[in-house]
């Protein structure tokens, strides 16, 4: 039996969604009004306030949306069957195909339940460091928490940049950038 398809509500949502992550991911988007998301979408002002009677409302349900797509594509990837320098890409690769929601949710600092969130991203990445971690592959000496923070922030960085590198692009460039700067070192003998 094949899932329902969306329903006609479902489906304007879904647009309004789309056209608002366009429209206020793209610089200067912080300043787009509900009227440039109508615009975007191809819908009256009228009808995006029927589905989000504000801004908040119509970013809370970006974040919700991205931390959801987030922890599905993560949960997808699969990362603790892989050695850790591939499950790294694979994760860049989730966040980065989660494209201009996840640099709204990045950029507006919304953030969705925040249960929700530890759930679907911080727990996978942080056994993922974890296991970079006790092989010696990632350093020891940065807390759990800036490592997530940093890979999400590189791949909003990256993901940001004049021209759009692409999802493929965008893996191969943080995930050398993230283990370059996340790489364990080897100790370094005293100095004499």
């Amino acid at each position: 039996m094949s899932p329902a398809a969306p329903s006609l509500r479902d489906r304007v949502a879904a647009a309004i969604l789309d056209a608002a992550a366009s429209v206020l991911a793209r610089p200067g988007g912080e300043q787009a009004s509900m009227n440039d998301v109508a615009l975007a979408a191809g819908l009256a002002r009228a009808t995006v306030y029927r589905y989000f009677p504000n801004r908040q409302a119509l970013l809370d349900e970006l974040a919700r949306r991205a931390v959801r797509e987030a922890g599905d594509r993560l949960a997808d990837a699969q990362l603790d069957d892989v050695p850790v320098e591939e499950a790294l890409a694979r994760a860049v690769r989730a966040l980065a195909a989660v494209g201009d929601r996840l640099v709204i949710v990045e950029r507006e600092r919304v953030r969705p339940e925040p249960a929700e969130f530890e759930r679907a991203v911080v727990e996978p990445l942080s056994r993922l460091f974890d296991r970079g971690r006790a092989a010696g592959e990632i350093r020891t000496d940065v807390p759990t928490s800036s490592l997530g923070e940093s890979l999400v922030g590189l791949v909003v960085s990256v993901l940001r940049s004049t021209p759009s590198l692409g999802v493929e692009a965008t893996t191969a460039l943080v995930a050398s950038l993230f283990l370059d700067g996340a790489r364990a070192r080897a100790a370094r003998p005293p100095e004499t």
